[in-house]
């Protein structure tokens, strides 16, 4: 038999402004594993600028920096997450993670009620 499931989005929001929500946390996610804004858009598929515009928006709500970069070199710049930005993401995670928990259990006890 087919399983219906609830599904939500979520996300954060700065002041009214939105901060962080799925596809942005893949942003960040990805320049962490591939150290620069450059191998983060090649990853997920996205334009340079279409990725650079997205961070600058978040950077522009955040109330702590996001990224740490380096300037280019011999072996190019790089760009990392904060401390502050890892701990929203493991926050956002465990977040979303939780919310889709609630929402199953509540579902499942609506079918037995």
């Amino acid at each position: 038999m087919k399983s219906i499931r609830v599904r939500t989005k979520v996300w954060l929001e700065v002041d009214g402004e939105p901060l962080i929500g799925d596809g942005r946390e893949r942003l960040l996610l990805a320049i962490e594993r591939g150290g620069s804004l450059n191998a983060a858009a090649g990853e997920l598929g996205i334009s340079y600028r279409k990725a650079w515009s997205q961070l600058q928006q978040m950077e522009k709500h955040a109330p702590f920096a996001l990224v740490e970069r380096s300037k280019g070199g011999k072996g190019g710049g790089s760009t990392h997450l904060t401390a502050e930005a890892k701990e929203l993401l493991e926050r956002f995670a465990r977040l979303k993670m939780g919310l889709n928990e609630m929402i199953d259990e509540k579902f499942a006890a609506e079918e037995q009620g």
